[in-house]
């Protein structure tokens, strides 16, 4: 293995992803991933969805046919690994490239292995569907300005671009924009040329997505943002006016977007508005606070390997273009602190645009093969030592904790479960909660249509009012909790921080809601919801 290309390139990446997922195991980052396949399954929908709007264009009709025929695959699992496989073997290629004839084949492997385990590793560990994009989409741009000349390889990278597109346009996009300087490096202009035509097709692609959208989808697309401003971003500064706009702010806080005529674009226009003011004076200084600490605990030791490039660089004038060198450590330092500032910084963007950073690093030391390779002190390889030892530390106890997680979350996922696979309905508020840190390879398996969600981002999905117009004939959120709570079979899974506001929120219609918890158990975990009884009966 340590000799041939082949398997450095091809079976490495998967035997590391493998042992990585077997040792440590795989855990989703949000609910985003298991609240897309329960969509896909046809479990929180009338049926299973096949257009979700936003993402997995193409793939989700794909998705929830295999879903149908074969039900106990997660499929959803398996794509999406198979094209963070993909993108680490495109990584892999470029590095061994850059080192092939330069280093042995034992010396290149550990080079590889190292990269893994520093820049990599959580991408399978701490899995999110967002991160597969951007790294297929970077990792494509520079096998190609790589190998510029080579069909089969352009051929790759057209595919992988695409494919990286249709799971998530803007994750695409940033993508392709943090592996610019890098192609830029490997190919000079013709560099620039494939970054610039890889831009302008996935823009092309964008733009004739958002000219062929329906009214239905426009509306989505709009609330969608609208709420991520207030409720991600923070860019937002609410203003209530009316009892009716703080009902709707109570809503959107609570993730509650089902109610059409609670939370709409109105709401957003009468009772939010960005003020510069406010927005620098209150909400950037604690954002840029929190940036700083992601930065010093999630990224320490890329940081600190990047900062020995910058050492490296500063001390000597070996190499060429030192003044690019520099522009492009400022133009991921600026991308980084844009996305935390201005939008956010999860891990699922914060590590896949730090993976490319180090990578086009690399590549500005690797790319002359004329040169012989920098010279490195014993201590650098004792600093480059410590922080794989600090890093597997760090990494075992974030496994600790998403173990924890998902531990707590099945307490609640299984009975529910088990609950509607009996015939019950499901009515949850917080039950998304639980789906955060569960394994990408677990199959969750609701019965098809039973559970009707009152918090998180799919409320707002078009498919909703159809599943409570087949669970009640009536598409109206408040009508169809009133025929659901007179039913038997209906069961209630709510936080125990939802039910003041849900209670309010009947209470505005003219319903009167009483609650109370049908066992008397151990408490649920910290924002986990618990079974209650709920009865609602109209107001005198």
């Amino acid at each position: 293995m340590l000799h041939s290309r082949f398997l450095r390139v091809v079976v490495l990446p998967a035997l590391l992803l493998v042992l990585a997922g077997l040792g440590l195991g795989c855990y989703y980052e949000t609910n985003d991933d298991v609240s897309i396949t329960l969509l896909l399954q046809g479990s929180t929908a009338a049926a299973p969805v096949t257009d979700l709007h936003l993402y997995f264009h193409g793939l989700a009709p794909v998705l929830a046919g295999l879903y149908q025929h074969w039900p106990g695959l997660p499929w959803y699992g398996l794509l999406l690994y198979a094209l963070l496989y993909l993108a680490t073997v495109l990584s892999f290629a470029v590095l061994d490239k850059l080192l092939r004839g330069r280093l042995a084949g034992t010396r290149i492997f550990l080079v590889l292995l190292c990269f893994f385990g520093l820049a990599w590793l959580e991408h399978g560990l701490w899995f999110n569907y967002v991160r597969v994009p951007v790294l297929l989409a970077g990792t494509a741009l520079l096998l190609a300005a790589q190998r510029p000349t080579r069909r089969r390889v352009l051929a790759v990278a057209v595919l992988a671009l695409a494919l990286a597109w249709l799971i998530r346009p803007s994750a695409a996009l940033l993508g392709l924009v943090a592996a610019g300087p890098g192609a830029l490096w490997l190919a000079g202009r013709r560099g620039a040329s494939l970054a610039g035509a890889g831009l302008a097709l996935l823009l092309l692609a964008s733009a004739s997505l958002l000219l062929t959208r329906t009214p239905a989808e426009a509306s989505y697309r709009t609330l969608d943002v609208l709420k991520s401003n207030v409720n991600d971003y923070e860019l937002y500064r609410t203003t209530p006016a009316t009892s009716a706009d703080t009902l709707g702010l109570q809503a959107l806080a609570h993730w509650a977007l089902g109610d059409s005529t609670l939370v709409n674009a109105g709401l957003f226009g009468r009772a939010t508005r960005f003020e510069a003011g406010h927005f620098l004076s209150q909400v950037a200084p604690g954002k840029l606070q929190v940036w700083g600490s992601l930065l010093g605990r999630d990224y320490f030791a890329l940081l600190i390997l990047l900062a020995v490039g910058w050492l490296l660089v500063a001390r000597s004038r070996r190499y060429p273009q030192r003044q690019s060198f520099w522009l492009v450590q400022l133009f991921f330092g600026g991308l980084l602190l844009g996305l935390g500032v201005v939008l956010k910084l999860p891990p699922r963007l914060g590590m896949p645009v730090f993976s490319l950073w180090t990578l086009t690093t690399l590549i500005y030391f690797l790319r002359d093969t004329r040169r012989p390779l920098p010279r490195l002190a014993p201590a650098f390889f004792a600093v480059l030592t410590l922080l794989l030892i600090a890093y597997a530390f760090k990494t075992a106890h974030r496994r600790q904790v998403l173990r924890q997680e998902r531990e707590q979350g099945l307490t609640v996922l299984l009975p529910a479960q088990a609950a509607t696979q009996r015939g019950a309905v499901l009515v949850t508020a917080g039950l998304e909660a639980a789906y955060k840190s569960q394994s990408p390879f677990r199959v969750l398996r609701f019965a098809p249509h039973s559970v009707l969600s009152l918090t998180g981002w799919p409320t707002l999905d078009p498919s909703q009012p159809a599943l409570r117009a087949r669970l009640t004939g009536r598409r109206a959120l408040v009508p169809a909790l009133v025929q659901l709570a007179q039913r038997p079979t209906t069961h209630w899974w709510l936080a125990p921080e939802t039910v003041p506001w849900l209670s309010a929120y009947l209470a505005a219609q003219g319903w009167r809601m009483s609650v109370r918890p049908r066992s008397a158990g151990t408490a649920p975990a910290t924002g986990l919801p618990q079974p209650y009884a709920v009865d609602v009966e109209k107001m005198k």
